[in-house]
């Protein structure tokens, strides 16, 4: 697993060792951050569940002004400090070792850009993030949220928490789904 892009191109990352996280492959990643191009130059961006940073890393290797990188297990945590130190990162980077809903209410940014999570596929995960980021004040209309989750998994319930499924990109074993906050004028 490598940097692909960016200041910090073609840098090995280490991940944690085990079958608690999921890294993302590199042709994958690649895939998401040519999507995700246009909106990283300057943003904030939130990695949850991080695992070993590796998303959020990339997106301030590409020119993110801000990444949160939010893992509740100890190794990971341990993984993603030794990533961002040898990136040479720390300034670009808020590392939280927290659960990620206990996280997400004591990030006060302005707005976040683009909001990545790849939680454990089990476990009712996809809906309690939507419950929570709904009512955080930096998840606006423009805030894009992308969320990695397994091929068979349908995202139809995300109106009931105010979000819209903009787009699916699906790979051999999983997909991103990308989601905006429904506009509102109450």
């Amino acid at each position: 697993m490598r940097i692909i892009a960016g200041k910090a191109r073609r840098l090995p990352l280490k991940t944690p060792q085990g079958l608690e996280t999921r890294p993302t492959s590199d042709r994958i990643k690649e895939t998401l951050f040519n999507m995700l191009a246009p909106k990283i130059p300057g943003c904030v961006f939130l990695d949850l569940f991080a695992g070993s940073g590796q998303i959020g890393i990339e997106a301030v290797s590409r020119g993110a002004k801000k990444a949160y990188l939010v893992e509740n297990s100890r190794e990971a945590f341990n993984c993603i400090a030794e990533n961002v130190q040898f990136a040479k990162m720390a300034e670009e980077t808020v590392l939280l070792k927290k659960d990620v809903y206990t996280a997400l209410y004591g990030i006060h940014e302005k707005e976040a850009d683009i909001i990545f999570a790849d939680p454990p596929y089990e476990g009712g995960h996809y809906e309690k993030l939507l419950s929570v980021l709904k009512d955080r004040a930096y998840v606006t209309e423009d805030t894009l949220l992308v969320l990695e989750a397994d091929l068979k998994r349908d995202f139809g319930f995300a109106q009931e928490y105010g979000f819209t499924v903009e787009n699916e990109k699906y790979y051999k074993t999983n997909k991103h789904v990308f989601l905006r906050k429904v506009w509102s004028s109450i």
